[in-house]
Protein backbone atom coordinates (compact mmCIF):
# COMPACT_ATOMS: atom_id res chain seq x y z
CA UNK A 1 0.00 0.00 0.00
CA UNK A 2 2.80 2.24 0.25
CA UNK A 3 4.58 1.67 -2.56
CA UNK A 4 0.98 2.44 -4.28
CA UNK A 5 0.42 5.81 -2.70
CA UNK A 6 4.20 6.60 -3.49
CA UNK A 7 3.58 5.92 -6.90
CA UNK A 8 0.12 7.32 -6.68
CA UNK A 9 1.36 10.85 -5.56
CA UNK A 10 4.17 10.44 -8.56
CA UNK A 11 1.75 10.20 -10.93
CA UNK A 12 -0.14 13.18 -9.27
CA UNK A 13 2.60 15.79 -9.94
CA UNK A 14 3.00 14.77 -12.99
CA UNK A 15 -0.64 15.88 -13.89
CA UNK A 16 -2.78 12.46 -14.43
CA UNK A 17 -4.58 12.45 -11.59
CA UNK A 18 -5.00 16.19 -11.30
CA UNK A 19 -6.48 15.99 -14.79
CA UNK A 20 -8.45 13.00 -13.75
CA UNK A 21 -6.69 11.18 -16.23
CA UNK A 22 -8.16 7.32 -16.71
CA UNK A 23 -5.55 4.47 -17.33
CA UNK A 24 -7.68 1.37 -17.67
CA UNK A 25 -5.98 -1.99 -18.74
CA UNK A 26 -9.17 -4.53 -19.89
CA UNK A 27 -11.12 -3.75 -23.13
CA UNK A 28 -14.31 -3.73 -20.93
CA UNK A 29 -13.26 -0.96 -18.43
CA UNK A 30 -11.19 1.06 -21.08
CA UNK A 31 -14.75 1.08 -23.28
CA UNK A 32 -16.92 2.50 -20.07
CA UNK A 33 -14.02 5.12 -19.15
CA UNK A 34 -13.67 6.29 -22.66
CA UNK A 35 -10.78 4.06 -24.22
CA UNK A 36 -7.41 5.37 -22.83
CA UNK A 37 -5.10 3.13 -22.37
CA UNK A 38 -1.50 2.52 -20.07
CA UNK A 39 0.19 1.20 -17.40
CA UNK A 40 -0.70 1.13 -14.30
CA UNK A 41 -1.59 2.85 -11.77
CA UNK A 42 -4.50 3.04 -12.69
CA UNK A 43 -7.25 6.09 -12.49
CA UNK A 44 -10.96 6.24 -12.95
CA UNK A 45 -12.56 9.46 -13.35
CA UNK A 46 -16.13 8.73 -11.67
CA UNK A 47 -17.69 11.36 -13.93
CA UNK A 48 -16.68 8.73 -16.68
CA UNK A 49 -19.03 6.37 -15.03
CA UNK A 50 -21.80 8.77 -14.83
CA UNK A 51 -21.19 10.78 -11.49
CA UNK A 52 -22.72 14.48 -12.31
CA UNK A 53 -21.53 15.91 -8.99
CA UNK A 54 -23.66 18.37 -8.76
CA UNK A 55 -24.64 18.38 -5.37
CA UNK A 56 -28.62 16.57 -5.66
CA UNK A 57 -28.32 14.11 -8.68
CA UNK A 58 -27.96 10.91 -6.53
CA UNK A 59 -24.13 9.83 -7.73
CA UNK A 60 -24.10 5.74 -5.69
CA UNK A 61 -24.48 3.49 -8.81
CA UNK A 62 -21.88 5.69 -10.49
CA UNK A 63 -19.34 5.87 -7.79
CA UNK A 64 -19.71 1.99 -7.22
CA UNK A 65 -19.50 1.50 -10.54
CA UNK A 66 -15.70 3.12 -10.56
CA UNK A 67 -14.74 1.32 -7.79
CA UNK A 68 -16.15 -2.13 -9.16
CA UNK A 69 -14.22 -1.57 -12.46
CA UNK A 70 -10.73 -0.98 -10.32
CA UNK A 71 -11.21 -3.96 -8.87
CA UNK A 72 -11.91 -6.05 -11.59
CA UNK A 73 -8.67 -5.32 -12.96
CA UNK A 74 -6.49 -5.99 -9.93
CA UNK A 75 -6.79 -2.18 -8.23
CA UNK A 76 -6.78 1.28 -9.06
CA UNK A 77 -7.52 5.15 -7.83
CA UNK A 78 -10.88 6.24 -8.27
CA UNK A 79 -10.73 10.28 -8.58
CA UNK A 80 -12.91 12.57 -7.91
CA UNK A 81 -12.95 15.86 -9.32
CA UNK A 82 -14.58 18.77 -7.85
CA UNK A 83 -18.04 18.73 -7.47
CA UNK A 84 -20.31 17.57 -5.19
CA UNK A 85 -21.09 13.95 -4.99
CA UNK A 86 -24.45 13.31 -3.43
CA UNK A 87 -24.42 9.51 -2.37
CA UNK A 88 -26.04 7.14 -0.51
CA UNK A 89 -23.25 3.88 0.62
CA UNK A 90 -20.13 3.64 -1.18
CA UNK A 91 -18.87 0.17 -0.84
CA UNK A 92 -14.68 0.11 -1.14
CA UNK A 93 -13.18 -2.90 -2.34
CA UNK A 94 -9.31 -4.65 -2.03
CA UNK A 95 -6.20 -2.39 -4.06
CA UNK A 96 -8.84 0.57 -4.66
CA UNK A 97 -8.30 3.50 -3.62
CA UNK A 98 -10.43 7.18 -3.54
CA UNK A 99 -8.69 10.31 -4.14
CA UNK A 100 -10.71 13.52 -3.68
CA UNK A 101 -9.39 15.82 -5.44
CA UNK A 102 -9.10 20.05 -4.88
CA UNK A 103 -12.63 20.95 -4.41
CA UNK A 104 -14.56 17.56 -4.45
CA UNK A 105 -17.29 16.45 -1.74
CA UNK A 106 -19.04 13.11 -0.96
CA UNK A 107 -22.03 14.68 0.66
CA UNK A 108 -24.33 12.21 2.38
CA UNK A 109 -27.72 11.89 0.50
CA UNK A 110 -30.54 13.02 3.01
CA UNK A 111 -33.12 10.35 3.80
CA UNK A 112 -36.42 11.46 6.09
CA UNK A 113 -36.70 10.55 9.81
CA UNK A 114 -38.16 7.19 9.25
CA UNK A 115 -35.83 5.90 6.89
CA UNK A 116 -36.18 4.79 3.19
CA UNK A 117 -35.88 1.44 1.19
CA UNK A 118 -33.74 3.54 -1.28
CA UNK A 119 -31.34 4.65 0.80
CA UNK A 120 -28.31 3.83 2.55
CA UNK A 121 -27.77 -0.04 3.35
CA UNK A 122 -29.28 -1.37 5.75
CA UNK A 123 -27.64 -2.57 9.15
CA UNK A 124 -26.65 -5.58 9.20
CA UNK A 125 -27.35 -8.61 11.59
CA UNK A 126 -25.80 -9.00 14.90
CA UNK A 127 -25.09 -11.49 16.89
CA UNK A 128 -25.63 -12.27 21.10
CA UNK A 129 -23.13 -9.63 21.65
CA UNK A 130 -25.27 -6.43 20.60
CA UNK A 131 -26.18 -5.36 24.00
CA UNK A 132 -22.62 -5.26 25.09
CA UNK A 133 -22.06 -1.90 23.06
CA UNK A 134 -23.88 1.20 21.69
CA UNK A 135 -26.10 0.46 18.32
CA UNK A 136 -23.06 2.31 16.35
CA UNK A 137 -20.63 -0.07 17.42
CA UNK A 138 -22.25 -2.74 15.97
CA UNK A 139 -22.64 -1.58 12.58
CA UNK A 140 -20.81 -1.02 9.57
CA UNK A 141 -23.09 -1.65 6.56
CA UNK A 142 -25.36 1.49 7.44
CA UNK A 143 -22.35 4.17 6.53
CA UNK A 144 -21.69 6.67 3.55
CA UNK A 145 -18.15 4.93 3.04
CA UNK A 146 -17.75 1.14 4.39
CA UNK A 147 -15.50 -1.85 4.00
CA UNK A 148 -15.77 -5.18 5.65
CA UNK A 149 -12.67 -8.11 5.06
CA UNK A 150 -10.63 -5.98 2.22
CA UNK A 151 -6.86 -5.03 2.37
CA UNK A 152 -4.31 -2.64 1.08
CA UNK A 153 -6.76 0.71 0.35
CA UNK A 154 -6.96 3.84 1.26
CA UNK A 155 -8.93 7.45 1.26
CA UNK A 156 -6.50 10.47 -0.29
CA UNK A 157 -7.51 13.86 -0.22
CA UNK A 158 -7.82 17.22 -0.02
CA UNK A 159 -11.38 17.26 -0.75
CA UNK A 160 -13.94 16.83 1.78
CA UNK A 161 -16.54 13.96 3.07
CA UNK A 162 -19.89 15.90 4.65
CA UNK A 163 -22.13 13.83 5.87
CA UNK A 164 -25.20 15.78 6.59
CA UNK A 165 -27.38 13.30 5.56
CA UNK A 166 -26.72 10.91 8.54
CA UNK A 167 -27.53 10.64 11.73
CA UNK A 168 -26.13 11.55 14.81
CA UNK A 169 -27.35 8.28 17.01
CA UNK A 170 -28.84 10.32 19.92
CA UNK A 171 -32.18 10.45 17.80
CA UNK A 172 -33.18 13.32 19.62
CA UNK A 173 -33.23 15.79 16.47
CA UNK A 174 -36.45 15.65 13.78
CA UNK A 175 -33.69 17.76 11.39
CA UNK A 176 -31.45 14.20 11.53
CA UNK A 177 -33.19 10.77 10.38
CA UNK A 178 -33.42 7.89 13.13
CA UNK A 179 -30.41 5.96 13.12
CA UNK A 180 -32.51 2.75 14.09
CA UNK A 181 -34.37 3.09 10.64
CA UNK A 182 -34.06 0.98 7.14
CA UNK A 183 -31.99 3.20 4.77
CA UNK A 184 -30.64 5.67 7.07
CA UNK A 185 -26.80 5.79 7.61
CA UNK A 186 -24.99 7.09 10.85
CA UNK A 187 -21.76 7.10 10.26
CA UNK A 188 -18.90 8.97 7.59
CA UNK A 189 -16.47 5.89 7.01
CA UNK A 190 -16.97 2.21 8.42
CA UNK A 191 -14.00 -0.33 8.56
CA UNK A 192 -14.40 -3.78 9.83
CA UNK A 193 -12.06 -6.39 9.73
CA UNK A 194 -9.55 -4.82 6.89
CA UNK A 195 -5.78 -4.77 6.76
CA UNK A 196 -3.24 -2.35 5.21
CA UNK A 197 -5.20 0.78 5.29
CA UNK A 198 -4.49 4.61 5.28
CA UNK A 199 -6.10 7.67 5.34
CA UNK A 200 -4.81 10.84 4.96
CA UNK A 201 -5.23 14.32 3.93
CA UNK A 202 -8.77 15.01 3.64
CA UNK A 203 -11.41 16.50 5.73
CA UNK A 204 -14.91 15.40 7.29
CA UNK A 205 -17.53 17.78 8.31
CA UNK A 206 -20.38 16.86 10.30
CA UNK A 207 -19.41 13.04 10.31
CA UNK A 208 -22.71 11.01 12.02
CA UNK A 209 -22.24 8.84 15.04
CA UNK A 210 -18.80 8.42 13.97
CA UNK A 211 -16.38 10.13 11.76
CA UNK A 212 -14.56 7.32 11.54
CA UNK A 213 -15.15 3.44 12.74
CA UNK A 214 -12.40 1.76 12.45
CA UNK A 215 -12.94 -2.25 14.10
CA UNK A 216 -10.76 -5.08 13.31
CA UNK A 217 -8.58 -2.77 11.51
CA UNK A 218 -4.73 -4.07 11.44
CA UNK A 219 -2.13 -1.88 9.98
CA UNK A 220 -3.71 1.19 10.12
CA UNK A 221 -2.55 4.84 9.53
CA UNK A 222 -4.51 8.66 9.82
CA UNK A 223 -2.78 11.18 8.93
CA UNK A 224 -3.26 14.68 7.96
CA UNK A 225 -6.85 14.63 8.29
CA UNK A 226 -9.21 17.31 9.64
CA UNK A 227 -12.86 16.28 11.06
CA UNK A 228 -15.55 19.20 12.59
CA UNK A 229 -18.30 17.12 13.82
CA UNK A 230 -21.13 16.34 16.11
CA UNK A 231 -20.60 13.25 17.65
CA UNK A 232 -16.97 11.44 17.53
CA UNK A 233 -14.26 11.96 15.12
CA UNK A 234 -12.09 8.60 15.23
CA UNK A 235 -12.73 5.30 17.05
CA UNK A 236 -10.08 3.16 16.57
CA UNK A 237 -12.00 -0.54 18.12
CA UNK A 238 -10.26 -3.72 18.62
CA UNK A 239 -7.24 -2.59 16.01
CA UNK A 240 -3.26 -3.09 16.27
CA UNK A 241 -0.87 -1.28 14.35
CA UNK A 242 -2.47 2.19 14.58
CA UNK A 243 -0.67 5.85 13.65
CA UNK A 244 -2.57 8.75 14.05
CA UNK A 245 -1.08 11.83 13.28
CA UNK A 246 -1.15 15.38 12.42
CA UNK A 247 -4.94 15.25 12.71
CA UNK A 248 -7.42 17.88 13.79
CA UNK A 249 -10.57 17.32 15.25
CA UNK A 250 -13.39 19.71 16.78
CA UNK A 251 -16.03 17.51 18.66
CA UNK A 252 -17.64 19.47 20.74
CA UNK A 253 -20.91 16.77 21.78
CA UNK A 254 -18.22 13.57 21.94
CA UNK A 255 -15.01 12.03 21.76
CA UNK A 256 -12.43 13.43 19.41
CA UNK A 257 -10.01 10.42 19.40
CA UNK A 258 -11.24 7.44 20.79
CA UNK A 259 -9.20 3.92 21.16
CA UNK A 260 -12.07 1.33 22.18
CA UNK A 261 -11.84 -2.53 22.44
CA UNK A 262 -15.80 -3.26 22.67
CA UNK A 263 -17.58 -6.83 22.09
CA UNK A 264 -18.29 -5.87 18.78
CA UNK A 265 -16.35 -8.43 16.69
CA UNK A 266 -18.22 -11.66 19.13
CA UNK A 267 -15.21 -11.78 20.70
CA UNK A 268 -13.07 -9.42 23.27
CA UNK A 269 -9.92 -8.08 21.05
CA UNK A 270 -7.68 -5.43 22.79
CA UNK A 271 -6.69 -2.53 21.18
CA UNK A 272 -2.84 -2.90 20.63
CA UNK A 273 0.46 -0.91 19.44
CA UNK A 274 -1.09 2.10 18.56
CA UNK A 275 0.85 5.77 18.08
CA UNK A 276 -1.07 9.15 17.90
CA UNK A 277 1.05 12.25 18.16
CA UNK A 278 0.68 15.58 16.62
CA UNK A 279 -2.65 15.83 17.05
CA UNK A 280 -4.90 19.15 17.93
CA UNK A 281 -8.36 18.56 19.87
CA UNK A 282 -11.10 20.05 21.08
CA UNK A 283 -15.12 20.68 22.52
CA UNK A 284 -14.95 24.13 21.75
CA UNK A 285 -16.57 25.38 18.73
CA UNK A 286 -19.84 25.80 16.63
CA UNK A 287 -19.88 23.05 14.07
CA UNK A 288 -17.41 23.68 10.96
CA UNK A 289 -15.95 26.98 12.18
CA UNK A 290 -12.62 24.93 12.49
CA UNK A 291 -12.82 23.83 8.83
CA UNK A 292 -14.18 27.43 7.72
CA UNK A 293 -11.63 29.07 9.74
CA UNK A 294 -14.26 31.60 11.63
CA UNK A 295 -13.15 29.43 14.96
CA UNK A 296 -16.83 30.26 16.01
CA UNK A 297 -17.03 29.52 20.15
CA UNK A 298 -19.83 27.99 21.64
CA UNK A 299 -22.09 29.62 23.69
CA UNK A 300 -21.38 27.45 27.23
CA UNK A 301 -21.55 28.46 31.03
CA UNK A 302 -18.46 28.24 34.05
CA UNK A 303 -15.98 27.00 31.32
CA UNK A 304 -17.65 23.95 30.65
CA UNK A 305 -16.07 23.10 27.04
CA UNK A 306 -17.64 20.15 25.11
CA UNK A 307 -15.93 16.93 25.19
CA UNK A 308 -13.67 16.62 22.06
CA UNK A 309 -10.89 14.72 24.09
CA UNK A 310 -8.62 12.12 23.60
CA UNK A 311 -9.72 9.02 25.47
CA UNK A 312 -9.45 5.07 25.63
CA UNK A 313 -12.86 3.25 26.55
CA UNK A 314 -15.45 3.46 27.46
CA UNK A 315 -16.20 -0.25 25.54
CA UNK A 316 -13.48 -2.10 27.20
CA UNK A 317 -13.83 -5.48 26.71
CA UNK A 318 -10.47 -6.74 25.32
CA UNK A 319 -8.26 -4.15 26.76
CA UNK A 320 -5.64 -1.30 26.15
CA UNK A 321 -2.03 -2.11 25.74
CA UNK A 322 1.33 -0.42 24.35
CA UNK A 323 -0.21 2.71 23.39
CA UNK A 324 2.10 6.04 23.26
CA UNK A 325 0.12 9.49 22.98
CA UNK A 326 2.37 12.53 22.04
CA UNK A 327 2.70 16.08 21.62
CA UNK A 328 -1.02 16.82 21.31
CA UNK A 329 -2.83 20.03 22.17
CA UNK A 330 -5.89 19.71 24.40
CA UNK A 331 -8.27 23.11 23.74
CA UNK A 332 -11.17 23.72 25.71
CA UNK A 333 -12.38 20.72 26.13
CA UNK A 334 -12.27 17.10 29.30
CA UNK A 335 -8.95 15.94 29.29
CA UNK A 336 -6.97 12.61 29.02
CA UNK A 337 -9.19 9.46 30.06
CA UNK A 338 -8.42 5.64 29.70
CA UNK A 339 -11.17 3.56 31.26
CA UNK A 340 -11.57 0.13 32.10
CA UNK A 341 -15.09 -0.76 32.84
CA UNK A 342 -15.64 -4.35 31.24
CA UNK A 343 -13.19 -6.03 32.11
CA UNK A 344 -10.14 -5.04 29.97
CA UNK A 345 -6.49 -5.10 30.89
CA UNK A 346 -5.15 -1.63 30.18
CA UNK A 347 -1.05 -1.44 30.11
CA UNK A 348 1.72 -0.02 28.78
CA UNK A 349 0.45 3.32 28.56
CA UNK A 350 2.51 6.72 27.75
CA UNK A 351 1.49 10.17 27.61
CA UNK A 352 4.25 12.73 26.87
CA UNK A 353 4.47 16.15 25.78
CA UNK A 354 1.22 17.56 26.43
CA UNK A 355 -0.29 21.04 26.67
CA UNK A 356 -3.84 21.60 27.71
CA UNK A 357 -5.89 24.73 28.31
CA UNK A 358 -9.57 25.31 29.79
CA UNK A 359 -10.12 21.49 30.51
CA UNK A 360 -12.21 19.36 32.86
CA UNK A 361 -10.16 17.09 34.96
CA UNK A 362 -6.65 16.90 32.98
CA UNK A 363 -6.85 13.53 33.73
CA UNK A 364 -8.76 10.91 34.09
CA UNK A 365 -7.85 7.30 34.97
CA UNK A 366 -10.73 4.78 36.00
CA UNK A 367 -11.15 1.15 36.90
CA UNK A 368 -14.51 0.27 37.12
CA UNK A 369 -17.30 -2.25 37.58
CA UNK A 370 -19.72 -1.86 34.86
CA UNK A 371 -18.87 -5.19 33.16
CA UNK A 372 -20.80 -5.10 30.36
CA UNK A 373 -20.28 -8.41 28.48
CA UNK A 374 -21.02 -12.04 28.73
CA UNK A 375 -21.25 -13.38 31.80
CA UNK A 376 -19.65 -14.55 34.03
CA UNK A 377 -16.43 -14.38 32.55
CA UNK A 378 -16.48 -10.93 32.26
CA UNK A 379 -14.85 -9.63 35.76
CA UNK A 380 -13.17 -6.23 37.08
CA UNK A 381 -10.06 -5.59 34.67
CA UNK A 382 -6.51 -4.17 35.39
CA UNK A 383 -4.79 -0.94 34.80
CA UNK A 384 -1.21 -0.74 35.19
CA UNK A 385 1.79 1.05 34.15
CA UNK A 386 0.48 4.49 33.04
CA UNK A 387 3.56 6.78 32.41
CA UNK A 388 2.78 10.69 32.39
CA UNK A 389 5.32 13.32 31.50
CA UNK A 390 6.08 17.01 30.30
CA UNK A 391 2.73 17.97 30.57
CA UNK A 392 1.15 21.64 31.04
CA UNK A 393 -2.22 22.39 31.68
CA UNK A 394 -3.52 26.23 32.35
CA UNK A 395 -6.60 27.01 33.33
CA UNK A 396 -8.06 23.84 34.24
CA UNK A 397 -12.17 23.64 35.68
CA UNK A 398 -12.72 22.95 39.49
CA UNK A 399 -12.43 19.04 38.98
CA UNK A 400 -8.80 17.53 39.29
CA UNK A 401 -7.10 14.89 37.91
CA UNK A 402 -8.83 11.60 39.21
CA UNK A 403 -7.12 8.16 39.42
CA UNK A 404 -10.42 5.61 40.81
CA UNK A 405 -10.04 1.86 41.04
CA UNK A 406 -12.64 0.36 42.94
CA UNK A 407 -12.42 -1.54 46.33
CA UNK A 408 -10.42 -4.82 45.72
CA UNK A 409 -8.84 -3.17 42.38
CA UNK A 410 -6.54 -0.96 42.16
CA UNK A 411 -5.03 1.15 39.47
CA UNK A 412 -0.88 0.09 39.81
CA UNK A 413 1.70 1.97 38.56
CA UNK A 414 1.12 5.35 37.72
CA UNK A 415 3.95 7.40 37.16
CA UNK A 416 3.83 11.15 37.05
CA UNK A 417 7.02 13.79 36.25
CA UNK A 418 7.49 16.89 34.76
CA UNK A 419 3.83 18.00 35.07
CA UNK A 420 2.49 21.84 35.74
CA UNK A 421 -1.18 21.67 36.53
CA UNK A 422 -2.99 25.30 36.84
CA UNK A 423 -7.21 25.17 38.19
CA UNK A 424 -9.10 27.84 38.88
CA UNK A 425 -9.65 27.19 42.53
CA UNK A 426 -11.45 29.01 44.27
CA UNK A 427 -13.47 25.69 46.22
CA UNK A 428 -14.44 26.58 50.32
CA UNK A 429 -13.80 24.45 53.11
CA UNK A 430 -17.27 22.42 52.37
CA UNK A 431 -16.11 20.91 49.17
CA UNK A 432 -12.74 20.01 51.07
CA UNK A 433 -15.26 18.28 53.56
CA UNK A 434 -16.65 16.12 51.18
CA UNK A 435 -16.49 12.31 50.77
CA UNK A 436 -17.48 11.30 47.21
CA UNK A 437 -19.24 8.11 46.66
CA UNK A 438 -17.92 4.99 44.89
CA UNK A 439 -20.46 4.48 42.05
CA UNK A 440 -18.55 1.65 41.14
CA UNK A 441 -20.87 0.25 38.06
CA UNK A 442 -21.46 3.93 37.03
CA UNK A 443 -21.24 5.40 33.42
CA UNK A 444 -17.57 6.93 33.95
CA UNK A 445 -16.82 10.71 33.41
CA UNK A 446 -14.94 12.75 35.55
CA UNK A 447 -17.98 14.56 36.94
CA UNK A 448 -19.35 11.15 37.92
CA UNK A 449 -18.29 10.86 42.22
CA UNK A 450 -19.82 15.11 42.13
CA UNK A 451 -16.95 18.05 43.40
CA UNK A 452 -13.68 16.12 44.84
CA UNK A 453 -12.20 17.42 48.06
CA UNK A 454 -8.31 17.93 46.08
CA UNK A 455 -7.21 20.71 44.28
CA UNK A 456 -4.97 18.70 42.33
CA UNK A 457 -5.27 14.94 41.83
CA UNK A 458 -7.71 12.74 43.28
CA UNK A 459 -6.64 9.36 44.30
CA UNK A 460 -8.51 6.04 45.49
CA UNK A 461 -8.07 2.11 44.81
CA UNK A 462 -4.41 2.86 43.89
CA UNK A 463 -1.31 1.36 44.16
CA UNK A 464 2.49 2.19 43.82
CA UNK A 465 1.89 5.81 42.85
CA UNK A 466 4.95 8.04 42.30
CA UNK A 467 5.02 12.02 41.43
CA UNK A 468 8.31 14.02 40.35
CA UNK A 469 8.75 17.54 39.54
CA UNK A 470 4.78 18.43 40.06
CA UNK A 471 3.49 21.37 40.48
CA UNK A 472 -0.62 22.32 41.43
CA UNK A 473 -1.32 25.85 41.01
CA UNK A 474 -4.45 27.61 41.62
CA UNK A 475 -5.83 30.63 40.63
CA UNK A 476 -8.46 31.65 43.24
CA UNK A 477 -7.66 30.37 47.06
CA UNK A 478 -8.87 26.91 47.80
CA UNK A 479 -9.58 25.10 50.68
CA UNK A 480 -8.47 21.58 49.30
CA UNK A 481 -5.81 19.99 49.70
CA UNK A 482 -3.79 19.83 46.54
CA UNK A 483 -4.21 15.35 47.09
CA UNK A 484 -6.71 13.12 48.37
CA UNK A 485 -5.66 9.78 48.93
CA UNK A 486 -7.78 7.20 49.72
CA UNK A 487 -7.15 3.23 50.05
CA UNK A 488 -3.43 3.72 48.80
CA UNK A 489 -0.58 1.37 49.26
CA UNK A 490 2.55 2.56 48.06
CA UNK A 491 2.83 6.47 47.08
CA UNK A 492 6.34 8.88 46.24
CA UNK A 493 6.02 12.57 45.89
CA UNK A 494 9.25 14.18 44.88
CA UNK A 495 9.77 17.54 44.35
CA UNK A 496 6.92 18.71 44.38
CA UNK A 497 5.56 22.90 44.38
CA UNK A 498 2.33 23.11 46.16
CA UNK A 499 -0.49 26.05 46.33
CA UNK A 500 0.52 25.85 50.46
CA UNK A 501 2.98 25.51 52.89
CA UNK A 502 1.34 22.51 54.51
CA UNK A 503 -1.48 20.06 54.93
CA UNK A 504 -1.73 19.85 51.14
CA UNK A 505 -2.40 16.00 51.49
CA UNK A 506 -5.54 14.09 53.18
CA UNK A 507 -4.70 10.33 53.87
CA UNK A 508 -7.38 8.17 54.45
CA UNK A 509 -5.86 4.65 54.83
CA UNK A 510 -2.92 4.89 53.02
CA UNK A 511 0.27 2.87 53.53
CA UNK A 512 3.94 3.64 52.77
CA UNK A 513 3.53 7.12 52.02
CA UNK A 514 6.59 9.64 51.51
CA UNK A 515 6.85 13.14 50.40
CA UNK A 516 10.54 14.63 49.92
CA UNK A 517 12.51 17.37 48.16
CA UNK A 518 10.08 19.92 48.01
CA UNK A 519 10.87 23.29 48.80
CA UNK A 520 9.11 24.52 51.31
CA UNK A 521 7.80 21.57 52.39
CA UNK A 522 9.43 18.97 55.16
CA UNK A 523 10.33 15.89 54.39
CA UNK A 524 7.81 13.42 55.95
CA UNK A 525 7.38 9.29 55.56
CA UNK A 526 3.99 7.37 57.08
CA UNK A 527 3.72 3.85 57.53
CA UNK A 528 0.25 3.27 57.75
CA UNK A 529 -2.75 5.55 58.81
CA UNK A 530 -6.14 5.31 58.46
CA UNK A 531 -6.52 9.33 58.51
CA UNK A 532 -4.95 12.32 58.41
CA UNK A 533 -3.17 15.43 57.28
CA UNK A 534 0.35 15.95 55.94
Amino acid sequence: MQEFRREFLRMAGLGVAGGATVLLTSPAARAQAGGMTGERPVFFDVRRFGAKGDGTSIDTGAINAAIEAAANVGGGTVVFPAGVYASYSIHLKSNVALFLQQGATILAAPTPYDGTSNGYDNAEPQGAWEPFQDYGHNHWHNSLIWGEDIHDFGIFGPGLIHGKGLSRGWDREKALPNSNAKGVGNKAIALKNCRNVILSDFSILQGGWFGVLATGVDNLTIDNVKIDTNRDGIDIDCCRNVRVSNCAVNSPWDDAICPKSSYALGHAQATENVTITNCYVTGAYELGTMLDGTWKLRDVKNGEWGTGRIKCGTESNGGFKNIAISNCVFDKCHGFAIESEDGAIVEDITITGVTMRDVVAPFFLRLGARLRGPKPETVVGRMKRILISNVTSSNAALLPSIIAGVPGHPVEDVKVSDVYLEHVGGAGADMAALAPPEKAEAYPDPPMFGPLPASGWFARHAKNLEMTNVQIAVKDADARPAFHLEDVQGADFFRLKLPGAKEQFRLKSVSDFRVFGCRHYADQTVDETEEMRV
